[in-house]
């Protein structure tokens, strides 16, 4: 007899909202199949802490693989400190002080421009001489089309396009490349883009001992073409002769866990409205800035089922809206309601705007079924951002 696959929807929601749980079991499928990747296509795989930095899951983000990408002096030392292995680390640019933190805890570094590296290059030969360096290039290819998201929209201040590498080279100080312009997409996108780096930038990959091929790799979705990715690496390694990196941040967490939140009020203005004790702009904030529309079990779209409602977040924002659903029965105060797929870019893009309490931070073992309460924020987490 075959057993039903896990998902999301089998996580337990017994806590005190609002909360993140994040099912460690789940997590551990998708570190599994990038492992896989790995070695099949024989990368490495670092986790970007820019979607997902929930540092209790280090331990077991460390059995499968080998260090983390930064972009900030902060998320360097968590790397080193918490996730132990490797640090990448790139930032559009560098204050002097922020570059000396950033080097003793990171392993490459990669800089923005030309005149970055010109600028920081002396702190980085006295400082910094056990880092690799490199450079971000802008493939000048497209392929996302949210503008907010798109590292290759018009005038992006994101990585140098081909006119700035004129009269430069990568082995004078500097040993790799960078590219990042993917944004929740499959391996077609990567290898339209590498053919594009790869007409613009062949001899400068000549120059490089390695690639990194930044995010945005959906690698742990469904329907992505994995033998695809792995084509794609191998025959670029082949080519140009030099180690690849990859960074996902979304594919590491994608339907690993949820936002367990309770219904505050009830109240009608031309339609049913429903206050919740979560907040779209302080506690999900891609659900503005995507846009999306987070999914809720056991609801639906307007119409779907008997009984819709706008959920609401409890700040004084006006546009605190998370979205039309409907219900297959009213809602009342005191229900609880779960949003699927929020562990990445939800805990780390957080405010404490009106001085709305953070959500919890939890974790579920499915071996036991214990769900563990890594971190209550109370009044102290807010007070201390702020003086």
């Amino acid at each position: 007899m075959t057993t039903a696959k896990r998902t999301m929807r089998d996580i337990p929601t017994d806590v005190e909202t609002p909360a993140w749980i994040v099912d460690f079991g789940l997590l551990e499928e998708n570190l599994k199949k990038l492992r896989a990747v790995q070695d099949a296509a024989g990368c490495t795989i670092i986790l970007a802490l820019k979607g997902f930095a929930m540092w209790p899951a280090a331990g077991l983000v460390r059995k499968y693989l080998s260090g983390v990408a930064a972009s900030s002096p902060h998320e360097a030392q968590l790397g080193k400190d918490e996730f132990k292995g490797v640090v990448h680390s790139y930032a559009p640019a560098y204050s002097d002080a922020d570059f000396r933190e950033i080097l003793a805890w990171s392993d490459h570094v990669v800089f923005n421009s030309f005149s970055q590296w010109d600028r920081l290059r002396p702190i980085a030969e006295a400082e910094g001489k056990h880092v690799k360096y490199g450079i971000r290039l802008n493939p000048e290819h497209r392929e996302v089309e949210v503008a907010l998201y798109d590292p290759c929209a018009p005038r992006s201040r994101l990585g140098s396009p081909r006119s700035a590498f004129d009269g430069r080279r990568i082995d004078s100080g500097l040993s790799g490349l960078h590219f990042h312009n993917l944004c929740e997409l499959g391996s077609d996108a990567l290898e339209r883009t590498v053919a594009s780096v790869e007409a613009r930038f062949a001899p400068f990959l000549e120059q490089a001992e390695w690639v990194n091929f930044g995010g945005g790799h959906h690698i742990t979705r469904e329907d992505y073409d994995v033998d695809r990715l792995v084509r794609v690496v191998q025959a670029f390694k082949k080519r140009w002769g030099v180690e690849v990196f990859l960074e996902p941040g979304e594919a590491i967490a994608i339907g690993t866990g949820v936002l367990v939140s309770t219904v505050l009020d009830i109240l009608d203005n031309g339609g049913p409205l429903a206050i919740l004790d979560t907040s779209a702009t302080a506690h999900m904030p891609d659900t503005l800035e995507m846009p999306y529309r987070p999914d809720i079990v056991g609801a639906g779209l307007p119409g779907e089922y008997d009984h819709d409602y706008r959920l609401g977040g409890l700040t004084c924002l006006a546009g605190d809206v998370i979205g039309d659903y409907s219900f297959d029965r009213p809602l009342a105060i005191g229900d609880k309601l779960t949003f699927l797929d929020m562990s990445h870019y939800t805990m780390v893009k957080t405010s404490n705007f009106n001085g709305v309490r953070l959500p919890s931070i939890c974790s579920h073992d499915p071996a036991t079924g214990n769900i563990t309460v890594h971190r209550r924020f109370g009044y102290e987490s807010y007070r201390d951002r702020l003086g």
